[in-house]
């Protein structure tokens, strides 16, 4: 059964950092690429990084280009997201994604999604 499990959120004030994790289970293949997302109150679901498991090339919203990192372990199947300089406009519940198919950052791309963790940026 697969299983995504994300882990780091919490409150933090403007400019400050957080790390966010996500263990990925259940896996025959390793997948093609993993994401993040996020969704703030009364907004659709965006994508915020992704990284493909082979070569680990990345790719980053405009929103967060320069202030977020993704990196993957394909030893522990996790992917991370570091997130430094945080703004209270990051403020938002946050998913991890994977997908076996097209590595892009487009919803519609990913099969298996996390129940989410919470980041809260204050001003």
């Amino acid at each position: 059964q697969v299983r995504l499990v994300e882990s780091g959120g919490g409150s933090v004030q403007a400019g400050g950092s957080l790390r966010l994790s996500c263990v990925a289970s259940g896996y025959i293949d390793r997948p093609e690429c993993m994401a993040w997302f996020r969704q703030a109150p009364g907004k659709e679901r965006e994508g915020v990084a992704r990284i493909s498991t082979d070569r680990g090339v990345t790719y980053y919203d405009a929103s967060v280009k320069g202030r977020f990192t993704i990196s993957h372990d394909n030893a522990r199947n996790t992917v991370y997201l570091q997130m430094n300089g945080l703004k209270p406009t990051d403020t938002a519940m946050y998913y991890c994604a994977v997908t076996r198919g097209v590595c892009g950052l487009m919803q519609r791309f990913y099969e298996d999604w996390g129940q989410g963790t919470q980041v809260t940026v204050s001003s």
